[in-house]
């Protein structure tokens, strides 16, 4: 208050003293008023000054506003003008700020008025719920008001917020209004709710945000939509940046695939409005905070996964082979295809097989390497490119090997009509343009990152000079440049040609003793090297001195001592002789200290503002940590140190060609398991593929018994049809009605048989399973016992099977019985066929009918007599068992006898030992009372006397009578 106070008094040219007055009378109406158009007019009055007069309303006015709110929440009206005011006096939306200072005095205004409104949480509160009334003029201003709290004092709103019941949620009902103007300002109350508050940005997540936005943008057009999309993508951006719950929830809520009609830009002469160009901007981004490198990489892959998957990754690389399309739009759309393929293979191989629509068709890679390396392309496009180039080769072995593929002579074309990626790199290496050489030598490195086999495949490329001279190595070329120095004439940066060569030369000796070797094996290097780290030289010349002694160190270090004159040792010598090791300690230190170390060690893009400042790359960084250690070890280690080093590596090697060993006989296991799992496979097709024959074969059994069934009734209507013309037309009647009863009484037997098999089968598991019960119980010992509930089973067993044999012998009593009737039938058709004369159709109709009958009464007979067969052999292992059983239960009753035989024999020997102690202590007692009598009749009684008859006592078994001893005295 004396803030506010202090201000209003260096408002000279305040208002009147009448405007104050009013002000005040005003207050004055609001609070005491009686009636409500009364206090609606005089809060009208209040916001139609709110904005001239901010000072003096915010002061007098705000807590009758607050109050105002409170009690007259039946009235919109009022509540809407309440709240428009606190909005004037609250807000900084200023339009026109003339002078400086009135702009941060105003800015101060609201937030000391924004802090008195909020010291009140309950105020907050009270907003919030006015937010769920439907009314327009409530409600708008309501979103207003709340979204200026937020950017005034955000932390603190949002901590009131969350704490507030339902407060998240009420707030996420603004994006369902009907009302366009309510809806869009609530995703800007939304976007300031979520900035920096992971608490809050997961509640509205959760709250289906992501659904609403999505079709907000679809609903306005996507790319092509206005600022409401752009306010959308903004509010996404808050909600996934840096909040891996959210990423998460995102892609499993499938929404990556609902980004892909984002990029579908259409005709290329469509038109590119500033607005589209925005919106593309941050679709573009939300793609790459989704797939960032700072993101953990299980996310990162399952997002490009389903990038790929849903096609948004060919949808990009669409955009970026399209003609027509803006630059930074296209520079865009490189850095975000460069993180969606970034360390995934899958994707990777994509990007390798895009071709932009040339005549003849290019590889999408050779085409943007072609503006890497064009001086005339805009910085930040060449950064870009270089950045994609990096993001391929990223943990890609393949891709670097395709890469370096193309400068082998074997590869190259030998025609010329097409550039290779390696030609543009080496192109680029060698030209006058040394932002050209530093891209290009980074991008040859990339190449080579920790890929030993490339980096001895490099050393084959031989480079022709000029005409008539003999072709020179790759590496002899890149030191012989490197050893000019500022003898050719380059556009640019003096060092940045020297930086890139040395960064591609570690990297390539880094881990390569062959390297090294070939490195070593030119005389002039290591004097080149020495002369340039014991100059001194300014300070733009030391960041060269620094790398040529790591490119020195690494030559040592990894020197496997092949050379006799370039051997560790004497590298070594050399150094302490012309350098001198601190020296060359210190020479070294300069690279991590360089200030553009650290900038390019923080992220894996190539993000420069100039192209002076394009020094390091990202990945080298590391090789410098690395290495950095180690070499100073190296530099001051002494001969028999290295001569243990070398054993050591040697037993490592041994170690890792075991381990290599055994890691390609678990490849080889796997190859083999993964054979019988393909042979299972087929097995289980080919059983599938037999059951569905089964399965067939069966349906065309019972369509051959519905057309014998069917048949059967045909004869029958056949028969009675002569009939009709002869004297046997009584025969003929009776002649179906008893193929009918023969045809229920088939299927009757049928269906009898088939329940008596189930039972068969249903039999045969508990005798199984009794005779496993009984194997393990022969094993053990008397544990083992029978329990009366299988004594009961082979009980009911036996009796099923005296019945299943009862029910076979009377269904072979039908049968039989079926086989005459048969034949009196046979006999009865024969007669027929004998009083009237039948066409040979019918008679081989009916022939043909009697044969299938046939044919079904013996396939009955064949199954009875396997059923029999069944219960023969069921019978028999019911004696097995019972036979088992027989000699269990006597060998049970065996042991049960000497059991109880061994309790007898331990009941009788407890008895008599304890017979044995009541008569030692029986004895005991007596011969105390001897000794007593003894001592009163005057004898003396020694102590080894009483021990050597209480001893002679114990190993005697039978006592003579102590009356003896008092008798002899």
């Amino acid at each position: 208050m004396n803030f506010l106070r202090g201000v209003m008094g260096g408002q000279s040219a305040g208002p009147q003293h009448t405007e104050a007055e009013t002000i005040q009378k005003l207050c004055d109406r609001v609070a005491s008023s009686t009636l409500l158009d009364d206090r609606r007019n005089a809060v009208r009055a209040l916001k139609s000054l709110s904005k001239k007069y901010r000072l003096e309303v915010g002061i007098q006015a705000m807590e009758h506003l607050i109050h105002v709110l409170q009690t007259d929440r039946s009235d919109s009206e009022i509540i809407g003008y309440a709240l428009d005011t606190l909005y004037n006096i609250i807000s900084n939306d200023e339009e026109e700020e003339v002078e400086e200072n009135s702009t941060r005095q105003s800015e101060d205004l609201g937030s000391q008025f924004t802090e008195i409104f909020i010291k009140q949480q309950e105020n907050v509160t009270l907003l919030l719920s006015l937010l769920e009334e439907f009314d327009f003029h409530v409600r708008w201003p309501g979103v207003k008001l709340l979204t200026s709290l937020l950017k005034q004092l955000g932390p603190q709103v949002q901590q009131i917020i969350l704490v507030s019941p339902m407060g998240v949620s009420r707030l996420m009902d603004l994006l369902a209004d009907s009302r366009e103007v309510i809806r869009n300002d609530g995703v800007l109350l939304l976007q300031a709710l979520t900035r920096s508050n992971g608490a809050i940005q997961k509640i509205v997540a959760f709250e289906n945000a992501f659904e609403r936005l999505l079709d907000i943008i679809s609903e306005e057009g996507n790319s092509d939509g206005g600022i409401v999309v752009e306010d959308c993508l903004i509010l996404l951006q808050n909600l996934l940046k840096n909040n891996n719950s959210n990423q998460n929830f995102f892609k499993e809520g499938s929404y990556i695939q609902r980004m892909k009609p984002w990029f579908e830009v259409g005709d290329e002469n469509s038109g590119w409005s500033a607005q589209k160009v925005t919106n593309l901007h941050l679709m573009l981004q939300l793609v790459r905070v989704l797939v960032s490198p700072t993101n953990p990489p299980g996310a990162t892959s399952s997002c490009q996964k389903a990038m790929f998957q849903c096609g948004l990754l060919q949808q990009l690389c669409t955009i970026l082979m399209a003609t027509g399309v803006p630059a930074d739009i296209l520079t865009e759309t490189i850095n975000t295809v460069s993180e969606v393929i970034r360390g995934y293979q899958v994707n990777q191989d994509y990007f390798a097989s895009v071709n932009a629509p040339s005549n003849p068709p290019r590889p999408a890679i050779v085409v943007l390497l072609m503006s890497m390396v064009n001086e005339r392309q805009p910085f930040v496009l060449r950064c870009a490119v270089l950045y994609c180039f990096q993001c391929f080769l990223y943990k890609n072995q393949k891709g670097q090997g395709e890469i370096v593929s193309t400068l082998l002579p074997s590869t190259i074309d030998a025609t010329g009509n097409s550039v290779s990626a390696g030609q543009l790199l080496c192109g680029g290496l060698f030209s006058t343009d040394s932002l050209s050489n530093w891209c290009a030598a980074v991008a040859l490195a990339h190449a080579l990152q920790e890929n030993a086999t490339q980096k001895e495949q490099l050393l084959r490329v031989q480079l022709a000079t000029s005409i008539g001279n003999p072709p020179v190595s790759l590496l002899q070329q890149c030191t012989n440049i490197l050893s000019q120095g500022d003898k050719i004439d380059r556009r640019g940066s003096k060092i940045q040609t020297r930086v890139g060569l040395l960064m591609l030369l570690c990297t390539w000796l880094s881990n390569c003793p062959i390297a090294v070797t070939h490195f070593l094996h030119n005389s002039a290097n290591v004097p080149f090297l020495t002369g340039q780290i014991a100059e001194n030289l300014g300070e733009e010349e030391q960041l060269v001195q620094g790398l040529c002694a790591l490119l020195l160190g690494i030559s040592i270090y990894f020197n496997d001592n092949s050379l006799e004159s370039y051997k560790k040792e004497k590298l070594k010598q050399l150094i302490e002789k012309r350098i001198g090791k601190e020296n060359f300690i210190e020479k070294l230190g300069f690279i991590s200290k360089h200030e553009l170390y650290s900038r390019a060690s923080q992220k894996p893009q190539p993000n420069f503002p100039s192209p002076e400042y394009m020094i390091f790359d990202h990945e080298f960084t590391k090789l410098v940590k690395e290495l950095e250690g180690v070499i100073t070890k190296a530099i001051y280690k002494s001969s028999e140190e290295d001569k243990k080093e070398e054993e050591v590596k040697k037993t490592l090697e041994q170690h890792d060609n075991i381990v290599t060993h055994y890691k390609n006989m678990i490849r080889e296991q796997d190859l083999q398991l993964e054979e019988l799992k393909q042979q299972v496979s087929t097995l289980k097709c080919q059983n599938e593929q037999l059951q569905t024959a089964v399965t067939q074969q069966v349906s065309q059994i019972q369509q051959h018994k519905d057309q014998y069934n069917l048949l059967k009734i045909q004869l029958g209507k056949d028969n009675q049809h002569q009939g009709s013309y002869s004297e046997g037309a009584q025969m003929n009647g009776v002649q179906p009605e008893e193929i009918g009863r023969l045809r229920e009484e088939i299927e009757e037997l049928k269906n009898n048989q088939e329940l008596l098999q189930s039972k068969l089968t249903e039999k045969d598991s508990v005798i199984e399973n009794l005779k496993s019960s009984q194997t393990s119980g022969t094993n053990e010992q008397s544990s083992a016992i029978v329990s009366a509930g299988d004594s009961e089973q082979v009980a009911e067993l036996k009796q099923e099977l005296a019945t299943l044999k009862s029910q076979l012998n009377s269904q072979s009593v039908e049968i039989t019985k079926l086989q005459t009737e048969k034949q009196e039938l046979l006999q009865k058709t024969e007669v027929f066929a004998k009083s009237v004369e039948v066409q040979g159709e019918t008679e081989t109709v009916i022939a043909t009918k009697t044969t299938d009958v046939e044919g079904r009464l013996s396939a009955l007979l064949q199954e009875t007599k396997e059923l029999k067969n069944e219960i023969k052999a069921l019978s028999e292992e019911r004696t097995a068992i019972k036979e088992q059983l027989d000699s269990s239960n006597s060998t049970i009753a065996i042991l049960q006898t000497e059991k109880d035989k061994l309790e007898l024999e331990i009941t009788d020997s407890k008895k008599e030992q304890d017979d044995l102690l009541v008569l030692l202590a029986d004895q005991d007692q007596k011969i105390l009372s001897l000794k007593n009598k003894l001592k009163d009749l005057g004898h003396p009684v020694e102590e080894e006397d009483e021990l050597e008859s209480g001893d002679q006592e114990d190993e005697d078994d039978e006592s003579e009578d102590p009356g003896k001893d008092l008798d002899h005295i």
